[in-house]
């Protein structure tokens, strides 16, 4: 059996700080830069804009950039772990990923150190919404861009990194 997918989300401060959201697809990662990063809060729908791939070794990258690839300033791992496709189409059956991003939407179930439920990335005419799905791990009362704001692979913050 295949390893399931990676997935990573991390902070990122550039020009605006910001989350960036990738999802391993088809030997890559696709990309949506998340301005107010995501909510657990269902009712929530948070801009993410779609981005380049990036390379799968870029998901434990942790630094400063000071080059004009992926942009300049500090990035941290905030968040990192494995998803699942739960994409469906009408007939109710799986839709690859790469196919439904190409389609505008995309759903998956996020199994992360910080992050876990059921996520819907929707297209919106060029931009796309993240939205949380109503799920046991869905809490509008918990903000964690605020309550965790460390990395998951070295414990600093964003400025902390930034710093060094």
């Amino acid at each position: 059996m295949p390893a399931q997918p990676i997935f990573v989300v991390q902070l990122h401060d550039a020009r605006r700080r910001h989350y960036d959201i990738r999802l391993e697809v088809d030997g890559v990662l696709k990309s949506w830069a998340v301005p107010r990063g995501p909510s657990l809060d269902p009712v929530e729908k948070r801009l993410a804009v779609f981005t380049s791939d990036h390379d799968l070794e870029y998901a434990s990258f942790e630094g400063v950039h000071r080059e004009a690839r992926y942009g300049s300033g500090a990035v941290i791992v905030w968040d990192a772990g494995v998803y699942t496709n739960l994409t469906r189409d009408g007939r109710r059956q799986l839709v690859d990923p790469a196919a439904a991003i190409e389609r505008g939407h995309l759903k998956v179930q996020l199994h992360g150190l910080k992050l876990n439920g059921a996520w819907a990335f929707t297209r919106t005419g060029a931009d796309w919404l993240l939205v949380k799905v109503k799920d046991a791990d869905a809490d509008p009362g918990l903000d964690l861009t605020v309550a965790e704001p460390r990395s998951v692979l070295s414990g600093l913050t964003i400025d902390e990194v930034a710093a060094s």
